[in-house]
């Protein structure tokens, strides 16, 4: 699903990324971890052909993602650290609105089941305004249902949300790995991390430092071996 070789980032003359190579099969859930400016952001951006890698190559969905981003960018779901809703709009409003805009079938029957695979339903014509950070992620990932999106890239995606938030994002995504779908996931929190991770990969200084399987990994051995490759100050949640 994503075939990444030698991937590099400049902004000006600060490199971001520097000769990052990463494969991530089908139907695995890859869990980017590393402190603030490691790169993860600039990674998962690349890969939803938002921005352009200095160097490098990219293949997404079996694709070249550097020469067909038009053609990437339907089968790649992104949610982002903002959710990007409109706050003034009704839940079943914003689903409406990117629906039209992606020229796809945007009736309220299939609007209003997109709402309730994400537990929203009861709120379809409640301003987004007033929903909690939980809530609005729901709806950005409603969004993601609607597209039918093969990679799902989630950006710091458990900022934010209080326990039953956690837990619900984690069988979201354990759940779509399950039906076949792929994640990328940028988070700093180590314990959901794994929840969902197959493998988990280490950013520092834009490198990747390791990739290791989830299996070989508890929460106190990834600690441990995050500290060591990154020597990160201060504690993660």
């Amino acid at each position: 699903m994503i075939a990444a070789h030698g991937l590099s980032k400049w902004f000006a003359r600060t490199p971001v990324l520097a000769d990052v190579t990463l494969e991530v099969g089908a139907g695995q859930c890859v869990v980017l971890l590393g402190p603030n400016g490691a790169g993860k952001t600039t990674l998962l951006r690349i890969v939803a052909t938002l921005a352009r890698p200095s160097r490098g190559s990219l293949t997404v969905c079996g694709l070249d993602a550097l020469k067909e981003p038009q053609a990437v960018r339907p089968m790649v779901g992104v949610v982002a650290h903002g959710s990007y809703v409109y706050e003034e709009l009704t839940a079943l409003e914003n689903l409406r609105f990117w629906t039209v805009m992606a020229d796809a079938d945007a009736s309220r029957a299939r609007l209003l089941g997109a709402l309730q695979r994400v537990e929203l339903e009861m709120v379809a014509t409640e301003r987004v305004r007033t929903f909690s950070a939980g809530m609005k992620r729901r709806l950005a990932l409603a969004r993601v249902l609607l597209g039918r999106a093969k990679l799902l890239l989630l950006d710091e995606p458990f900022t934010g949300l209080d326990q039953r938030g956690r837990k619900w994002l984690s069988e979201f995504v354990l759940a779509f790995k399950a039906a076949g779908g792929t994640a990328l996931v940028a988070t700093h929190s180590f314990a959901s991390g794994l929840a969902i991770a197959d493998r988990v990969v280490i950013l520092h200084d834009g490198r990747i430092v390791a990739d290791r399987s989830a299996d070989e990994l508890s929460s106190d051995t990834l600690r441990r071996l995050y500290d060591g490759l990154t020597e990160a100050e201060g504690s993660t949640g």
